[in-house]
Order: structure tokens, then C-alpha cells, then sequence
């Protein structure tokens, strides 16, 4: 299926597997490009040299194209970048809009720049800046996320810019990535529905979890660092939502340090990096200090499988998925749904043509 996506990235299949922090390392990354969609390595929790590791790693598997996520915010964003441009990955992904500077850069070194956005206007500033296409993430969406539908945010910014959109938040199978195309986007973008693959390193007691999950254990809270914040509903959520602000901030404390360790980031590097995350939001510098708190409980689910004391970021179509495909079988299973659904499609329109009468 040719798209503007595939087109663009080279990927034989218009689908994007997301940048997830602790699960999207290598061997899912490799198992996705393997399988002709785009995998998109996530860098915000590993230090630079982890990262340099990742992607040869990746590269030494699979010659296919894949990305690598980052944060544009991150105080050593501009040493990713050059590992991104050294080592010749295809794809520079975004959490957070990079700056013009940093667009140009990579697309200087063939680079293709994708940005995620939650809001129409910052979909038309990065691509006035120069963005080869952005990921627009619906309400529906794991992890940070907004407050508009994908419905209604999508067809918003496909028809305000004129680069390629890449629908996210609420897909998993192959009516949604028609129903995204007919929207005008060029593709899908899905993290929890990877997430939930036999090719994910999240532990199996963790994925029964995500399976188990209904519509209402799916909850957004700003109990966690300040932002709203799509995720199961646990009994770590219930406690820090229920956790005074000096218990918050004491533990808080404690697991900032040991993301400091795991970076490899100074403290002076947390620091700015805590001033890029206040900036254009109203956040205190208490809710910073608690979203030092994101990564390290993240950690304790996602690679320690201590659902006990993590978070589980999650979309809420994890109430629809029941099954651990590998990636490969995923892939084509989206593909050859979306086949069906668009050859039922174009029957039923012919025999509507058909049977509507003469003149009309």
C-alpha cells in the first residue's frame, strides 16, 4: 500500500510503531522494520553512548529503514542529533516541537523530521519550519496527551498543512488505518498495540495487565507529574492521587536521582532540562520535580515488572486488544484487514451505484 508515509520514509507498509520510553529499544525496533513498518527507537531514556549502542545495534539486524525519538528539549538534544546524522538513521522523531534550528540540521544531513503534535497550531508552525510530516496524537493516546479526539483533531490537521499526516490514538488494526486514509492522513502511528506484541520486552505479568484492562481501567490523571497523562488505572495511580504534596515530592526526589544515574545526565542537565519542561506551561517547579518521578516509575513496570510500584502508559484501545501476535504477524494483519475492509468498501459503493435509479 503506497502512501505519502511510505513514500517518504521508505517503509513498504504505512504504519509507525512508536517511540516508547523502556520498551521501544532494539529488538522491537528491528522486529518492525523487519516487518516493513517504521520503527522508531526511543532515546529520552538512554544516555548518549546507550543510544549510539541501539541504533547499531538495529542497524547490524535489518537494513530497512527506522527512526529514533528524542526530545527537543533534552539538554544534549544537539549531541542526539549528531548521532542520528553519524550513523545514518533514516527517521528523527519528536516528542516535543525541535526548533527550526534543529529541523534544518537534520534535514541538511537527509534527515526526515517528524514532529508529534496534540494541536493544529503546532502542526502548521513545524511545518512552516521546515517538518517533512507530523504524528497528530488524538485524546485517545497513551502516555502525555490532550484533550481533542482523534476524529476531530485529525481532518483539522490534515486540511491546515500540506506535509504528510500520520494519524495516532485509538488504532490497532486495519479499519482504523482506513478510516485514518480516509481522513487524508498517510498512515497510522501505534504504540500500545506494539506495545502488546510477543516482540515487546515488557514482561509477560505486565502485558497481562494491558490485557485484562476494560474501557473504564484506563484513566487520565496529572497525578503523576503536573500534565494529564493517559495510563491504567493501578494502585500506584490511586496512591498518588491520594499522596500529599511533600510525600509526592520526598519520593519524587529519590527517583529523579536514580534517573540521573540511568541517563547519564548531570545534575546542572536536569536543571535545564526542568526549565525547558516549565516553558509555555504553567507548571511550579514542584510538578518539574515531580515529572523527574515519569521515567523511573515507568521503569519499574516496563523492565522490572513491579506493577506494583510503576505506571503503565497506555492508550485506551489496550480495552480492545486480547491477543500477543509477534510483529511480523501484526503487520500483516493490519495490512490484509485494511484489504478486506477496502474491497467491501468498493463493492458495497458499486452496488449502490447499481441499484440507484435511472437519472438520478
Amino acid at each position: 500500500m503506497r502512501t505519502a508515509l511510505t513514500d517518504l520514509t521508505g517503509v513498504r507498509h504505512p504504519i509507525v510503531q512508536t517511540g516508547m520510553g523502556w520498551v521501544s529499544g532494539p529488538r522491537l525496533v528491528t522486529a518492525t522494520a523487519r516487518a516493513g513498518a517504521l520503527g522508531i527507537l526511543a532515546s529520552a531514556t538512554m544516555s548518549p553512548d546507550q543510544l549510539r549502542s541501539a541504533v547499531r545495534e538495529v542497524r547490524s539486524r535489518t537494513d530497512a529503514p527506522f527512526g529514533v525519538n528524542l526530545r527537543a528539549d533534552a539538554g544534549d538534544a544537539r549531541e542526539r542529533v549528531r548521532i542520528i546524522v553519524e550513523e545514518g538513521v533514516r527517521v528523527a522523531s519528536f516528542a516535543l516541537a525541535p526548533s527550526k534550528e534543529l529541523i534544518a540540521e537534520l534535514k541538511d544531513a537527509g534527515v526526515v523530521v517528524v514532529p508529534s503534535v496534540g494541536a493544529r497550531r503546532h502542526a502548521e508552525k513545524v511545518a512552516a519550519w521546515g517538518a517533512d510530516a507530523v504524528i497528530v496524537q488524538g485524546g485517545e493516546g497513551g502516555g502525555h496527551t490532550g484533550n481533542v479526539a482523534t476524529t476531530v483533531l485529525l481532518p483539522q490537521v490534515v486540511d491546515a498543512v500540506d506535509i504528510p499526516v500520520i494519524a495516532a490514538g485509538g488504532f490497532h488494526d486495519g479499519r482504523g488505518l482506513v478510516a485514518a486514509l480516509a481522513y487524508g492522513a498517510g498512515g497510522v502511528a501505534m504504540g500500545t498495540r506494539f506495545l502488546l506484541t510477543s516482540d515487546s520486552t515488557v514482561p509477560d505479568t505486565v502485558k497481562a495487565r494491558y490485557l485484562a484492562a476494560t474501557v473504564k481501567d484506563i484513566t487520565l490523571t496529572t497525578a503523576v507529574d503536573g500534565l494529564p497523562h493517559r495510563m491504567l488505572r493501578t494502585e500506584m495511580v490511586a496512591e498518588l492521587e491520594g499522596a500529599g504534596r511533600l510525600r509526592s515530592l520526598y519520593h519524587a526526589l529519590r527517583r529523579a536521582s536514580g534517573f540521573r544515574r540511568l541517563s547519564g545526565l548531570s545534575r546542572l542537565g536536569m536543571v535545564r532540562d526542568g526549565r525547558a519542561l516549565r516553558h509555555g506551561k504553567e507548571l511550579t517547579w514542584s510538578q518539574v520535580l515531580l515529572a523527574a518521578n515519569t521515567p523511573m516509575l515507568l521503569k519499574a513496570s516496563m523492565v522490572d515488572g513491579r506493577t506494583d510500584l510503576g505506571i503503565m502508559a497506555s492508550g485506551q484501545v489496550a480495552a480492545l486488544i486480547e491477543d500477543l501476535p509477534s510483529v511480523a504477524e501484526l503487520v500483516a494483519r493490519v495490512m490484509a484487514e485494511a484489504e478486506r475492509t477496502l474491497t467491501v468498501l468498493g463493492a458495497e459503493s458499486s452496488r449502490a451505484a447499481n441499484s440507484s435509479p435511472s437519472g438520478d
